[in-house]
């Protein structure tokens, strides 16, 4: 993927936040955050109703660290097979797929919660 302005008197190689060296030449370590442990996790699984009748399944009480949850939502969402997304540190399923939600989850090693 391009940036905005690639080739044009605009572009601007990227640079490094913490140093400020371009990206090719930084010698900063990558941080690591190590992913939090499913069997640690205990998300809360449940069914809202929105605007206009929708109705979506929302996982909450997720740990947000180290960008995971758009891999599990990912992975939720081939699994149930259904859309969804990654909003406000929760993931939102399409439809009421409360029961199949829970056993991907169960699946994937979380211990899940109503309500």
């Amino acid at each position: 993927m391009g940036r905005l302005f690639a080739g044009t008197p605009f572009d601007r190689p990227p640079t490094c936040d913490r140093c400020g060296q371009l990206e090719a030449a930084c010698a900063c370590p990558t941080p690591v955050e190590p992913l939090p442990e499913p069997s640690t996790q205990r998300p809360r699984v449940k069914v809202e109703k929105r605007a206009k009748g929708k109705v979506v399944t929302v996982v909450a009480d997720l740990n947000p660290t180290g960008g995971h949850l758009e891999s599990l939502a990912g992975t939720l969402k081939a699994k149930v097979g259904t859309g969804g997304t990654v909003k406000e540190g929760r993931i939102e399923l399409q439809g009421d797929r409360l029961a199949a939600v829970e056993a991907a989850l169960v699946g994937l090693g979380y211990a899940p919660r109503r309500g």
